[in-house]
């Protein structure tokens, strides 16, 4: 656990640096030169245990643990017509072991893919003008592990309306990625098994939303997305058994449409209690219906203390092309044993603690707040999973 939380320390000694040199703001002044508005360093522990690996056909072990890292740095700088530049620059580390990647060499004691580290640096840019409530923003990311490397961008657009109680946004992204073709150690060579060089796999995604402010107690908003993707959805480190035994690689369609809508809505119950609510519809021409719920309710003890316990359930239908360990027979186009294109629900609880001190965290008066955040993810296949988190904030 100690690694966890390495880079946020780390870091903090620069920020208390940054904070005793640095001289007090007017609030009512606006730099016309970068300044630091926001620092958030992150770290987070995740396990999962389960008896569903996809690797080894829809058995075996699923256990997994990722320590992650990351930081994400708030600039903002005011132009010309007192034009608001907004620059987000993240950059995060993930290092995780998997038991169930370890099986793609089933010979081995240890496998290269055993393990592996993921870096996903993003940078976005933000033109806002407040007096006309319009946004226009751009940005680019990247994401790269040992079989994997993705590469992203975005645009976006938002208005708000004349009285500035609504909001209404659209948003593209794009994701080109390459896949490693790494299949299962006894099908390489084999005729039909993509076991060589490197799959294309692209993504495309619109976003519509909508806010609204219905009064000073109440605020919803609307999100409908559509989401293509396109080449290699398979994955090929994926077994799959059949009723006469014999093993395959996993082989999904080269397309997949997907269709989520979404609502939020936020209710202010007197001056220490909100009542978060979420609800979202998805369904894709995989066969794939899901429900999810989610609700948190953040209240505030003291004036510098909250606590937020929160609670999430999902539900979904399988995949047209899911089956278990050996159920799939030779007549099948398509074929997966991935437990997470099954049939399943899941529920998802746990706790949150915000720190608000007013002379900082640490007696560090720019480090505004801490939170940690506590989760338990029980799925009704027997996978389940812990996650455990911290959040600084440096404003």
């Amino acid at each position: 656990m100690k690694r966890v939380f390495i880079t946020g320390f780390a870091l903090l000694g620069l920020l208390k640096a940054y904070a005793q040199n640095e001289q007090a703001d007017s609030t009512a002044y606006k730099p016309k030169k970068l300044k630091v508005d926001e620092i958030n360093l992150v770290s987070s522990y995740y396990r999962q245990n389960g008896d569903n690996s996809a690797v080894t056909g829809g058995l075996g072990t699923e256990k997994l643990t990722d320590i992650s890292n990351s930081i994400d740095l708030r600039v903002v700088k005011y132009g010309k017509n007192n034009i608001k530049h907004n620059f987000d620059v993240e950059v995060g580390v993930d290092h995780y072991s998997s038991a169930s990647s370890d099986k793609i060499d089933l010979n081995a004691n240890s496998s290269a893919s055993s393990s592996d580290i993921r870096v996903y640096p993003s940078l976005n840019y933000i033109r806002e003008n407040e007096e006309k409530g319009r946004t226009l923003g751009i940005g680019v990311s990247s994401s790269t592990e040992y079989d994997y490397q993705s590469f992203g961008g975005n645009v976006s657009f938002s208005q708000k309306t004349k009285n500035r109680n609504g909001e209404f946004g659209v948003k593209f992204q794009a994701y080109l990625d390459q896949v490693k073709l790494l299949a299962p150690i006894e099908l390489r060579g084999l005729p039909n098994v993509d076991d060589s060089g490197n799959a294309s796999r692209n993504t495309f995604v619109g976003s519509l939303t909508y806010s609204q402010i219905i009064n000073k107690n109440f605020q919803v908003m609307f999100q409908a997305d559509l989401i293509s993707q396109q080449g290699y959805l398979s994955l090929p480190f994926h077994r799959v058994y059949f009723t006469d035994g014999s093993v395959h690689q996993e082989k999904l369609p080269d397309s997949r449409l997907k269709i989520p809508l979404a609502a939020r809505a936020s209710y202010f119950l007197g001056d220490n209690v909100i009542i978060r609510g979420y609800y979202r519809f998805y369904t894709d021409d995989w066969g794939i219906q899901s429900h999810t719920a989610d609700i948190e309710i953040p209240v505030k003890i003291t004036s510098f203390v909250s606590v937020s316990p929160f609670y999430r359930y999902y539900t979904q239908t399988a995949a047209k092309y899911f089956k278990g360990y050996e159920m799939h027979n030779l007549q099948s186009d398509f074929y997966t044993s991935n437990y997470d294109l099954s049939k399943f629900n899941s529920s998802f609880i746990g706790l949150g603690l915000r720190l608000t001190p007013v002379n900082g965290i640490f007696g560090i008066k720019h480090l505004n707040m801490l939170e940690i955040r506590y989760g338990h993810y029980a799925r009704s296949n027997n996978l389940n999973s812990d996650i455990v988190s911290i959040n600084i904030r440096y404003k």
